[in-house]
């Protein structure tokens, strides 16, 4: 998590961000957008993929983007499921359902493969982060110092 610094460099999220730029692409097409309903669930999970992951990380502590994460990964598992349907009523070719199901499994890969580091780590959250400002810093450098030149 230290080169993690904002929730778009989890690599999870920019995979998720790929997966719904294809999901709106696909659900333009005349068959898809004529089915409003599961056009706007489809697209709604895929959005909940990236969202969750933001709030989840931005939240700040552990706990809380483990949360998040899991829910994020349900609504993998959603997506997945809308595939099939949107496959079954012949919305999208075998090509089409093969590329984003994949897709979609690697996002939820790699959003599990986060939660199992995550449960495993002493990271506890940015909430928990102890940042010193400089000015501070230098106070404390400065007390340091002339200890050791009073000794």
């Amino acid at each position: 998590m230290s080169s993690v610094k904002r929730f778009e460099d989890l690599v999870c999220w920019q995979k998720a961000r790929e997966l719904v730029k294809a999901i709106y692409n696909l659900t333009r097409k005349p068959s898809f957008s004529r089915d409003l309903s599961l056009k706007d669930q489809i697209q709604r999970a895929g959005v909940s993929i990236m969202s969750n992951l933001a709030e989840g990380f931005e939240r700040g502590t552990k706990d809380e983007f483990l949360y998040f994460l899991y829910i994020a990964k349900g609504s993998a598992g959603e997506v997945r499921t809308q595939l099939y349907i949107a496959q079954d009523l012949g919305y999208i070719s075998g090509k089409e359902f093969n590329f984003l199901n994949s897709l979609t499994q690697k996002v939820s890969s790699l959003i599990y493969r986060l939660i199992e580091s995550l449960k495993s780590s002493k990271y506890k959250g940015l909430k928990f982060k102890v940042e010193r400002k400089p000015l501070e810093f230098e106070k404390e450098l400065e007390k340091i110092l002339q200890k050791k030149n009073l000794s």
